[in-house]
């Protein structure tokens, strides 16, 4: 059996849920000023560090303020106490919804509990807050697919179903401390264990993790790009000596992708000459430019404008007493309660996608990707 059930039961994302009656009421310009007034929202972002959490909350600002709402987007520099002292001061600001992308989904209930006391409606952002009866909804990307389509992209490239290999091959990990990191993980990992085991797959540093944690083994805190660079410089030094070359690495994420693609450089990798088959995740400008250079072979795309139209309609119907609409009612057991929850779908993207997917579509602009 695949860790696919079991890791869903422990944790994910987060979804929305709020109080925005005055912010979807009527529609007409008459019913603004009340909507200021009703709907006070307050976002927690876990840090600027990462591109793709900037754009997700200011993506979801700026949609809640141009309805008329009170926002107060706060980042957190991945710092759980930080995270904490912001939702009180939102909460203490009049907040009546919190939109949470939790640092450390195992740490936040008894501020949520106070928020509950303030009749506040909380909603995981992306990633599931654990331990806590007070989530009211969730919404995000199916992150075990994520990683699941990255092993799959790993799996067909190497024509591993047709037994190609052996093939150097060093796995990576996302945070040890963001729940989606085992999603994204396990997800991969059912696809590509099998041919590690079959030795298709050849591990030469040796980090295979064994059991369901222990991907936690080989995971970089707070997803740095230079840890990640840090991880794989050793890897290349007491590994791979005497013109021993890796063939793949499964990164969970552009920023780890990022740092793994300067240390190959700097080990004296060239691409289009032995550059090895290197997963991304979240199409930041960077990995999308290492894409079309032959530095970075593709990255799984969650639309976030799609995740912020989501949290939208769902704000919309809460407030307007509507049935909040859930593709999920049964999976994200926080271990105090189901949360209800909406999965949208990620996507490859490789080279010959990039102008299609991203361009034309507004993601990104040809200028940031040097096109």
């Amino acid at each position: 059996m695949s860790f696919t059930k079991k890791l869903l039961a422990l944790a994910v994302v987060g979804g929305l849920a709020a109080t925005l009656a005055a912010c979807s009421s009527g529609g007409g310009s008459g019913s603004t000023d009340s909507a200021g007034a009703d709907c006070n929202v307050g976002i927690s972002m876990p840090t600027r560090s990462l591109e793709r959490w900037i754009n997700d909350g200011e993506g979801l600002q700026k949609k809640l303020q141009d309805a008329g709402c009170t926002v107060d987007l706060q980042y957190a520099d991945n710092k759980t106490e930080q995270q904490i002292s912001q939702i009180q001061n939102q909460v203490a600001s009049g907040a009546k919804i919190l939109v949470i992308a939790a640092i450390d989904g195992e740490t936040l209930g008894p501020v949520l509990d106070e928020a509950k006391k303030q009749d506040v409606t909380v909603i995981a952002y992306d990633r599931l807050i654990n331990g806590s009866p007070n989530v009211d909804y969730y919404a995000t990307f199916d992150n075990y697919k994520v990683g699941q389509l990255q092993g799959q992209y790993i799996e067909e490239q190497l024509g591993l179903k047709d037994g190609k290999g052996p093939y150097n091959f060093e796995p990576f990990a996302g945070s040890p401390d963001d729940n989606n990191a085992g999603f994204f993980f396990h997800g991969a990992w059912d696809v590509l264990e099998p041919y590690v085991k079959s030795g298709q797959l050849v591990v030469p540093s040796g980090k295979i993790p064994e059991g369901e944690d222990g991907w936690k083994s080989i995971g970089i805190l707070g997803w740095g790009s230079d840890d990640a660079q840090a991880e794989m410089d050793n890897r290349l030094s007491s590994f791979y000596s005497g013109g021993q070359k890796v063939d793949v690495v499964l990164s969970p994420n552009d920023s780890l992708a990022l740092g793994i693609e300067q240390s190959l450089k700097s080990a004296g990798y060239k691409a289009g000459e032995g550059w090895p088959v290197i997963t991304g995740q979240d199409a930041d400008k960077a990995n999308v430019k290492a894409i079309l250079d032959g530095e970075q072979s593709m990255t799984v795309w969650k639309d976030t404008r799609e995740l912020g139209d989501r949290v939208f309609q769902m704000i919309q119907q809460i407030n307007g007493g509507q049935e909040v609409e859930v593709n999920d009612t049964e999976t994200y057991d926080n271990g105090e309660k189901v949360v209800p929850a909406y999965l949208l779908d990620p996507q490859v993207v490789v080279k010959d996608d990039v102008q299609k997917l991203l361009i034309d579509s507004g993601f990104l602009q040809a200028s940031d990707v040097g096109l």
